[in-house]
């Protein structure tokens, strides 16, 4: 009975919806009904995620006018010789999780994201949205999950090129695949990610590079600069020192993934706990000094590791611990490893025994720094550089 009735508040709800016009509410209202119904009505949850499939958006959303609207039976382009699809394609709901970023980084995506939603204001002021961006940073610091969380926001799928896909064996076909994927992503609202760009848009002076790597550049460098307002063209580097550098000259925006703030690195740490939080709570000081300087991924490859020995009954949370610092430490310098004692010996219940164990720091000298009053914890976290 609650059931029927839960059914039946929601279709009165969605009708109203549709009655007033409000056509997006009723997309965002119908994608969590899907959700809602997944496990209980799948029958009818997979129906409705059909209907939204297939029908295309139809808002003032920035990324609307398209030239053609990709429909379901339109297929992804592929590498004639390997068969391969050039691009993996993502779609994702509005409401996925956002990425851990910066205030700096939240701001600067967040202007983009109004930009798109505002473009009919801006073309008012005859300005047009920005239409590309090159993401910078080390592996793991959330360069493709944001360009997932950026395409969910504005409504749109995401499309990745697939390098090892484009980069055919066969002479001249490069360059085709290349333009195959590039015009395809041109043809409804999307955005597009070239990653690890650095791969096909090396310095045209290398002189290592065949001449097809060189037209190559030369192809990216056209579509950057020419790419249509209605998408927005996304790229990423772990290595900019190798990209030519007509190719920054190109890009609307430059965004710059550093290693995660402190801040950054707690918040992640109790995300990636999720429900074991309660469990490894006690520690978050310590973790939160141990993983200084690691990328996203990184912490969350080590607290998924915690979390399956735990749930496994194979090591107590304490030991996990304990092995996991004493495996870090060893890239700290002295001072370092003095910070990471005394924070132990006054976050922990710890023997100064243990810790000198765990650290390699003597007791004399834990007894002498955690007397001396609060440790003073350097930025780098004591890395060794």
């Amino acid at each position: 009975m609650g059931e029927l009735i839960g059914l039946k508040a929601d279709l009165a709800q969605l009708v109203r919806l549709a009655l007033t016009e409000q056509t997006e509410d009723v997309r965002l209202f119908a994608a969590r009904l899907v959700r809602k119904y997944r496990e209980t009505e799948p029958e009818l949850a997979k129906q409705m995620d059909l209907f939204l499939r297939a029908k295309p958006r139809r808002t003032g959303a920035p990324l609307r006018k398209a030239a053609t609207p990709l429909l379901p039976e339109e297929v992804l382009p592929i590498d004639d010789e390997s068969r391969l699809s050039l691009l993996k394609v993502f779609k994702d709901f509005s409401d996925r999780d956002a990425p851990l970023l910066s205030a700096e980084l939240e701001e600067s995506l967040g202007q983009l994201i109004q930009e798109r939603k505002q473009a009919t204001r801006l073309a008012a002021l005859n300005l047009i949205p920005t239409r590309s961006a090159i993401f910078v940073g080390q592996p793991g610091v959330g360069k493709t999950l944001t360009a997932r969380w950026l395409a969910g926001q504005l409504g749109v799928p995401l499309y990745v090129l697939d390098l090892t896909a484009v980069m055919s064996s066969l002479l001249g076909r490069s360059g085709s695949n290349l333009r195959a994927a590039l015009d395809f992503a041109k043809r409804s609202p999307c955005v597009l990610l070239l990653d690890e760009i650095d791969a096909i848009a090396k310095r045209r002076s290398d002189d290592a590079d065949v001449g097809e790597l060189k037209r190559l550049v030369t192809v990216i460098l056209q579509e950057v600069e020419e790419w249509p307002a209605t998408g927005l063209l996304l790229a990423a580097t772990n290595h900019p020192e190798l990209i030519d550098p007509a190719l920054w000259r190109r890009f609307d925006l430059v965004v710059e993934f550093k290693a995660p703030e402190p801040a950054a690195v707690k918040d992640a740490i109790k995300r990636f706990l999720g429900p074991d939080f309660a469990l490894f709570g006690r520690w978050i000081e310590v973790l939160t000094f141990a993983f200084r300087g690691q990328s996203f991924s990184d912490i969350e490859r080590e607290i998924r590791r915690f979390r399956r020995a735990v749930a496994l009954g194979t090591a107590p949370d304490a030991d996990l611990i304990k092995e996991f610092i004493k495996a870090r430490v060893l890239t700290l310098d002295r001072q370092g490893r003095i910070d990471m004692a005394v924070l132990l010996a006054k976050q922990t219940r710890l023997s100064q025994h243990n810790i000198s164990d765990i650290t390699g720091v003597s007791r004399d000298t834990i007894r002498k720094y955690s007397t001396d009053g609060p440790t003073v914890i350097p930025k780098n976290g004591g890395n060794k550089t």
